[in-house]
């Protein structure tokens, strides 16, 4: 929050945008850093904590907004510049009366964690988020190592279909556990008219999958000169699997067990939603058009 106010020091109105870009550069932040996602993969995080700094020193009343994308230093901002503080964070800005008073609206659940960590409200929230999933994670894979191999058969014709391969759940198993062919656990159809067909392999296994299994699978698509294979495990795959299936000239995709538990989270296949929250932002074209 400091460069961001220094920035501003001049008193002319900068854009958002160009004080992410200064930041970043003063920062001296990487394209790979700059880039990076949220968890969500919906915004940047840097992105996301210039935002959040905005909102802090707009809720302190040291800069404000005179048009859509666009901030300037208030009076008070200029004083806070003339004070030569160290550095500007949340606990500096409780000298404020507007940010104690805004910090009132925080659920104190919250308030504790940013004290301990310095993420936004929204990384708090993400953070979170992966903990459940984690946890739900872990509940899936106990449930799925005692259950039965028809019902483990079951689930992963559920996934496969939820994603869109394999047409319908009827047609997609009546090719799959027939074929006991080489390696060949069952044929899917690529898309609902079947231009094309992958090759399927589930193992509910709890040692790690190696490249001779991997080898043996591509072995087996050889005999029906195939091309496209899925491999799925609910353990894990050895670093000269992944290496083989990078070097060879099929296409193998490799699922573990732990990106199974999140693909079955993801299209809702043994999973159902318990609770949901919906973050929104002001809608500045919409009182932008009030004023016209």
């Amino acid at each position: 929050m400091l460069p961001f106010l220094q920035h501003l020091g001049d008193g002319k109105p900068h854009a958002l945008q160009e004080i992410i870009v200064y930041l970043a550069d003063d920062f001296s932040l990487t394209d790979e850093e700059r880039q990076t996602l949220q968890p969500s993969g919906r915004q940047r995080i840097f992105n996301n904590r210039v935002y959040w700094a905005k909102k802090y020193l707009a809720e302190a009343e040291l800069i404000s907004s005179p048009s859509r994308g666009f901030v300037e230093i208030t009076t008070d901002g200029k004083k806070t510049l003339k004070e030569k503080p160290q550095n500007i964070d949340n606990h500096y800005l409780e000298k404020f009366d507007s940010f104690r008073n805004f910090k009132k609206l925080v659920p104190e659940t919250v308030q504790k964690e940013k004290s301990e960590t310095n993420k936004t409200p929204e990384e708090i929230i993400e953070d979170m988020d992966q903990e459940l999933r984690r946890v739900l994670s872990a509940e899936i894979m106990d449930y799925i190592q005692n259950c039965s191999p028809q019902f483990f058969e079951r689930l992963i014709l559920e996934v496969i279909v939820a994603m869109g391969y394999g047409g319908s759940f009827n047609d997609a198993a009546k090719r799959v556990g027939k074929t006991g062919d080489g390696g060949i656990d069952g044929i899917i159809k690529e898309d609902k008219l079947g231009l094309d067909a992958i090759y399927l392999q589930a193992k509910r296994w709890k040692n790690v999958v190696g490249r001779p299994d991997i080898q043996s699978f591509a072995g087996a698509l050889d005999g029906f000169k195939a091309k496209k294979g899925i491999f799925i495990t609910t353990s894990t795959f050895s670093p000269h699997a992944y290496e083989y299936v990078d070097k060879i000239e099929k296409k193998i995709v490799l699922i573990n067990g732990n990106e199974l538990a999140d693909l079955m989270i993801e299209y809702n296949v043994g999973v159902s939603v318990a609770n949901s929250f919906v973050i929104k932002r002001i809608d500045t074209d919409f009182f932008e058009e009030q004023l016209i």
